[in-house]
């Protein structure tokens, strides 16, 4: 299921791959972005993390996932949240695609 996003305050996603390779923790994030229950999620294979209205928090943790191994727009990415809100926007990860059954 897709997952929406705030208009109006960065979120950063997450290949949850990436995440569980790189034993990333949900705590780590609590408390360096002081997050509520609805802003972390986890859909498939994305984590949302926001929205974060902490933009040097956010740009702590981008610095802080970088160091642990995570390659920017490979691994993750964040986006701005800096659209009208008439605009709704949602996330998820591309499925993989089958051809005649084969992968």
């Amino acid at each position: 299921m897709p997952l929406k996003l705030s208009h109006n305050a960065p979120t950063l996603v997450i290949r949850r791959r990436a995440f569980e390779q790189h034993a990333l923790a949900r705590a780590d994030f609590d408390t360096s972005l002081h997050l509520t229950d609805d802003e972390f999620r986890v859909e498939g294979d994305l984590v949302a993390i926001g929205p974060v209205y902490d933009s040097a928090g956010v740009a702590r943790v981008v610095e802080d996932l970088e160091a642990r191994g995570l390659t920017y727009f490979e691994d993750f990415f964040d986006l701005s949240g800096n659209w009208p809100e008439w605009l709704l926007v949602f996330v998820m990860a591309e499925r993989e695609r089958f051809t005649d059954g084969q992968a």
